[in-house]
């Protein structure tokens, strides 16, 4: 498959109608060349990923005979949601349309199949020998990787020697950045396969991902599509300078985009037949009917890569979405998949698991720190409860009074009313002054009615003068930025010098912040982050302890907050503290939170002791 794919690249490189957006060819035989050509790959793909699946388990039989009958696209062409057409073909039907029968072993091919792959290996005149590096590559240049990041560049080099798209799901800060660099590095260097590939990240990400690409293999040429400042104007992509004089021209290796730009620029970036996809915190896809989710499916590649340290994260059909934009004709349904896997009896049946596990086996790679990075302390959780105020308690029986009928089910059942219920008290848990008219004043000052107001204030006044004697620095996270508002108040009045981070955080003052805390020496003794927006690609390794002031419904959230301190580099041991207020509806949400860690653990987690006892190519 190396090979054609090589031939493949020198096709395109020749022709800058498909790379270099350029104007096509002039003449019709000009363009159905290119798209035969790209077809034809897709097709020898398609087989080999088959032929791949169909050796890992029984299972698939299944999911890829439906696939194979729904006439389902490869990966290679642009992914629509919804009804799919049967594939065109050229020529009169194939002779293997006629099925052989069970124990015909002289007929199980036929003679034209034969001899289109005896002529299919004159044209490679060598076999292809898979590579495996044994220890960190040549052109990996800013550091070594670890073993287990070398096997995980093994292992995505398999797939993409079958053809077999894949989730690389190591756990938050086990390097998946490096592992993808690695692999891209090798398409250019061993494969001579160097562009295009497209990296899709959370705009809080890019820049980590460019000074990446920068210090482990600067020989690949990275360029970057976002939206901030001058670079990119929101308007037409025919008018866009940065497009015209820098993409069109095709002289990079990787295009680093954010989700909003994919969306805005999508007719730009649909007209590249991109080498690799990759999408980092692809979770952000698990609905499939959610505008990035169709708009990414719709652009043409030849391999996709997922990155995720959080596979799962609510239901067994957020799964099947991130399978489908993987491998399309094999996870072709959603209602065939649910009717395997997402049962509600799924946690007690043990041969459902090992139904899923198999199923997974061949696509997903996870790993765990306390696995693999020995020297990495495990992170110790604890949870600490606290009561309410005195104005707090006044503020949650007036929320609760105000709605009881609808709170105790007498009344008519209006979701967004209960859901409106459940955000007023977890603000009222939070703090009595994100309520207007609850601050005193005016005139309003910031005194110590600031802490003593609020429970969990009244605990964190009290933690954290211990921890900074012990030398320790923090990170605080919150749901909500009003309240890094008033914790900015409170730093304010207890003198802590401190960062601060969340949605709003123009792309440049994000890293300058990221920067200030981590840079030796940094007099910066608390970071404050909101959890959603803090939570994804960034290294806060130089602070060890984790403050989780408020909860979120979606556990994997928390988990992705906790890892910003929890990872390579990490030299003390992290202690996560987790405030919880006693008896309020935030014990609801860890009770809620627990069950869905609960499902991941039984799909995901258990899937590692399959994966750790195989080889990592295999």
């Amino acid at each position: 498959m190396s090979d054609e794919s090589e031939s493949e690249t020198s096709t395109r490189t020749s022709s800058p109608a498909t790379l270099q957006l350029k104007a096509p060819p002039k003449g019709k035989n000009a363009g159905e060349a290119s798209k035969d050509s790209y077809q034809d790959s897709a097709d020898r793909d398609q087989k080999n990923r088959f032929e791949f699946l169909l050796k890992q388990t029984e299972l698939f039989s299944h999911f890829m005979s439906t696939g194979v009958k729904a006439g389902m696209k490869s990966p290679t062409s642009p992914l629509k949601m919804g009804k799919q057409g049967k594939e065109k073909t050229r020529g009169r039907p194939p002779a293997a349309s006629v099925a052989p029968l069970p124990n015909d072993h002289r007929h199980r091919r036929t003679e034209q199949e034969e001899d289109e792959e005896l002529l299919n290996t004159e044209k490679k005149g060598v076999t292809v020998t898979e590579t495996r590096f044994e220890e960190s590559p040549a052109y990996i240049k800013g550091g070594t990787m670890r073993d287990y990041q070398v096997r995980g560049l093994n292992w995505m080099i398999s797939l993409y020697e079958h053809g077999i798209n894949g989730i690389l799901a190591d756990e938050m800060g086990l390097g998946k950045t490096l592992q993808t660099i690695s692999l891209l590095g090798y398409m250019k260097h061993h494969r001579n396969i160097a562009s295009p590939h497209l990296v899709i990240v959370p705009k809080s990400t890019i820049s980590n991902w460019l000074n990446e690409f920068a210090k482990w293999c600067p020989t690949i040429k990275a360029v970057c599509l976002i939206g901030d400042n001058a670079l990119v104007a929101m308007s037409s992509c025919l008018d866009n300078t940065f497009i015209r004089e820098t993409l069109l021209p095709g002289d990079w290796d990787v295009c680093v985009t954010s989700f909003e730009i994919c969306i805005i620029e999508k007719s730009a970036l649909k007209k590249f037949n991109w080498r690799y996809i990759v999408m980092d915190e692809a979770h952000r896809i698990k609905n499939e009917k959610s505008k990035l989710s169709v708009v990414v499916r719709e652009f043409k590649s030849t391999n996709r890569l997922l990155l995720t340290g959080t596979p799962l994260q609510n239901n067994l059909h957020e799964l099947w979405a991130l399978l489908n934009f993987l491998l399309p004709d094999v996870f072709n349904s959603s209602d065939d998949f649910d009717s395997w896997f997402n049962t509600p009896d799924i946690a007690e049946s043990e041969s459902l698991v090992t139904r899923l596990h198999s199923v997974l086996r061949p696509f997903l790679l996870r790993r765990i720190k306390v696995d693999v990075e020995k020297a990495l302390l495990p992170k110790k959780e604890t949870k600490i409860y606290v009561g309410l105020s005195k104005m707090q308690r006044e503020w949650y029986t007036k929320i609760l009074m105000k709605d009881i009928d609808l709170v105790n089910g007498a009344g008519k059942s209006d979701k967004m009313r209960l859901l409106n219920i459940l955000m007023q008290l977890r603000k009222c848990c939070n703090h009595p002054y994100l309520f207007d008219g609850a601050e005193p004043g005016p005139p309003y000052t910031t005194d110590e009615h600031l802490v003593n107001n609020c429970g969990k204030m009244v605990l964190l006044d009290r933690l954290l003068p211990r921890l900074q004697a012990k030398g320790s620095r923090v990170l605080i996270f919150s749901q909500m930025t009003r309240q890094l508002d008033i914790l900015e108040d409170y730093c304010f009045l207890r003198n802590y010098e401190y960062c601060r981070l969340d949605g709003q955080t123009p792309h440049e003052d994000r890293q300058e912040s990221i920067n200030a805390y981590n840079a030796e020496g940094s007099t910066k003794f608390i970071f404050m982050l909101s959890t959603r927006a803090g939570g994804l690609g960034i290294n806060l390794a130089t602070a060890d302890i984790v403050i989780l002031y408020d909860s979120d419904w979606n556990p994997q959230v928390d988990l992705q907050a906790m890892d910003r301190a929890h990872r390579i580099g990490q030299k003390k041991q992290v202690l996560v503290y987790r405030f919880v207020t006693d008896s309020t509806v935030e014990e609801r949400i860890i009770e809620r939170a627990e069950m869905k860690l609960k499902l991941d653990n039984l799909v995901i987690q258990q899937v590692i002791l399959i994966l750790l006892d195989r080889p990592a190519g295999g």
